[in-house]
């Protein structure tokens, strides 16, 4: 291991195990879609792990529970949920869970690795991340170029924002051993590792990027909560949230399939014709932290992401793989079969 890993590590070990706390009280407080929430029939049962289901970046999990779409389809869904996307995807390819709210990338990620999973219903076309960089450090860090000798935050190794970073660092002309990826988590963990200096600069999510601008803790680097964001910064539209699951399970359910792809659609649509506060008040009452205003504006940052109808953004997996070959060795050398990464046939069954 090198030194200013070690230290990194060292650094925020107490802000990790208060993220392994938050992932136990998560999985804890998990939701049922209310129907059969006890295996009493009344309901086809479905787990789904989500990444983070208070994120703004994966609302259309918790949305969709709440606005009763679940039940109505005749479905008993459990949301759990971990810090990172990450962890959602180790959770569906250890059998743990039936479908994974995460990064469409992890579709890429796995098949070189031998797994086949596949994004049945694509929640958003731009990442909804932002790169924030702590007010200390404003002066100094201006652009990725100035990410070499930084302590980088991420959510988690392996996830996401671990690609997105190392991806704009590449670009920028820094090397991926010139910089120290932290994993923080989000939220509160991520917060106090920026306040505490343990994160010179980091990939987040609302509502983490609303409370750190209102805090004054950090400023927008890199902003790609919307398609002009995302093709500024990765050179086309870069389809992120979705609903991914193994291939031989969606094989073996379509009719499941099908009807948890009816609710997200309808959800994705409903989103698309109601206002960042009526959105805001369907939410659980927790998730704004005691501050709606500064929620509902959370949700209005992220709300461009979205797609209205579940659908692959066209040339989307061709600039997901450009993103991920410019880092990853394992796809970078290896032939990815991008049409097997996601499938189209419910989203247009549900139209």
């Amino acid at each position: 291991m090198r030194k200013t890993a070690r230290y990194a590590s060292l650094a925020v070990s107490g802000l990790l195990a208060l993220s392994s706390l938050t992932a136990c009280a998560n999985d804890a407080a998990s939701s049922s879609s209310g129907a059969g929430s006890k295996g009493d029939g009344k309901g086809t049962k479905v787990k789904i792990m989500v990444g983070g289901l208070d994120k703004v970046i994966y609302m259309p999990a918790i949305l969709t529970q709440r606005l009763g779409y679940f039940d109505s389809e005749g479905l008993d869904v459990e949301l759990l949920s971990e810090p990172a996307g990450v962890q959602a995807e180790t959770a569906l390819v250890s059998g743990q869970v039936q479908g994974a709210v995460g990064f469409y990338d992890h579709t890429l990620d796995l098949q070189t690795k031998g797994k086949s999973v596949e994004s049945v219903v694509q929640f958003s076309h731009a990442p909804g991340e932002v790169e924030v960089v702590s007010t200390q450090k404003a002066g100094d860090i201006t652009s990725p170029k100035d990410f070499k000798g930084r302590k980088l935050g991420i959510t988690g190794l392996g996830s996401s924002t671990d690609f997105l970073t190392k991806y704009l660092a590449v670009k920028n002309g820094v090397k991926v051993s010139e910089f120290t990826p932290v994993a923080v988590g989000a939220g509160p963990t991520f917060i106090s590792a920026m306040q505490k200096g343990a994160i010179d600069a980091g990939m987040t999510t609302d509502p983490t990027v609303a409370t750190l601008l209102d805090k004054k803790a950090g400023k927008l680097l890199l902003d790609m909560r919307t398609p002009e964001g995302s093709q500024q910064a990765l050179g086309g539209p870069y389809p992120s949230s979705s609903l991914y699951m193994q291939t031989d399970w969606v094989n073996g359910h379509k009719d499941t399939v099908q009807k948890l792809v009816n609710a997200f659609v309808k959800t994705l649509k409903w989103m698309s014709t109601h206002s960042a506060s009526e959105i805001a008040a369907k939410m659980p009452a927790d998730y704004s932290q005691g501050d709606k205003t500064l929620y509902a504006q959370a949700i209005k940052s992220t709300l461009p992401m979205f797609t209205k109808d579940g659908v692959m953004p066209a040339n989307g997996p061709e600039t997901v793989e450009k993103v991920l070959k410019a880092f990853n060795p394992n796809i970078k050398n290896a032939k990815v079969d991008l049409s097997k990464t996601y499938t189209t046939e419910f989203v247009d069954a549900a139209k």
